[in-house]
């Protein structure tokens, strides 16, 4: 009796959940309200360095990201009747490091990881209020004691964005543009790179696929990470002044048919 009343309850919660995720991603896809981001900044390591560029961190800090997405969705003609389509702002500091994720994980692997990661992200910031359609966890590195920073992550399941970056004021703008790329695929956007060079995937990943000549492109597709420079090159875009937002990426996020 004591095992049908729990799995019943359980069936319940696993409804209520279900039925809210489904409804959240409804009004998300519609963009006819702004779409809410919190980002929760955290160390990625014990310097000094990194603790003092954490402490200057403000919403200021990532509001690009909120113009070049109002930007990007007045190309596309996405005016929500109540102003900006993404509202960002900081929330507070995390001091603990999210689950590391699988090394070369599979799909699967990814999503298995995701369980316990989606579990950390409630129990560290569950309490945010109001509370966000997005979380973002950007994990902060001292750029004089790491060369290369681990693959950054977002996933739709969840809504959840796990960011590294470079404790670095120089690093702000290509900061902004890996968190803004992580944003994009918690609501539903995919990667436009190829996974095994890294470059961007034609014509997909190209900002102007049409132009002749081809290379060097202009601007990088915000899903693809390169500005195109020919066909086995690509340069990172150092902000997002540098990237736009592609007709295909456009279509996965619900702007335009």
């Amino acid at each position: 009796m004591f095992r049908t009343v729990r799995v019943t309850l359980l069936l319940f919660a696993l409804l209520v959940i279900g039925v809210g995720s489904w409804q959240t991603t409804r009004r998300i896809a519609a963009w006819d309200v702004p779409l809410h981001a919190v980002v929760h900044p955290i160390a990625g390591d014990d310097h000094a360095a990194t603790a003092r560029y954490l402490a200057t961190l403000t919403s200021a800090t990532f509001a690009p990201i909120e113009r070049f997405v109002g930007e990007e969705a007045g190309r596309y003609d996405v005016r929500p009747p109540f102003g900006q389509p993404l509202r960002i702002r900081l929330g507070a500091r995390v001091d603990e490091r999210p689950p590391a994720p699988p090394i070369g994980g599979s799909v699967a692997e990814i999503m298995w990881w995701s369980l316990p990661l989606r579990w950390w992200a409630w129990r560290v910031a569950g309490g945010d209020e109001p509370t966000p359609d997005v979380t973002i966890f950007v994990v902060y590195h001292d750029p004089a004691g790491a060369d290369a920073l681990e693959h950054s992550l977002g996933l739709e399941k969840g809504r959840i964005g796990v960011v590294n970056a470079f404790a670095s004021e120089a690093m702000v703008g290509s900061n902004n543009v890996v968190v803004a790329h992580e944003l994009l695929h918690t609501v539903g956007a995919s990667d436009k790179y190829d996974p095994e060079t890294r470059l961007p995937r034609f014509p997909d990943g190209y900002a102007d696929p049409d132009a002749s000549p081809r290379h060097p492109q202009r601007f990088a597709e915000i899903m693809a990470g390169g500005i195109p420079l020919s066909d086995g090159e690509a340069r990172v875009p150092p902000s997002l002044n540098a990237t736009l937002i592609g007709t295909a990426t456009a279509r996965e996020i619900g702007w335009g048919g």
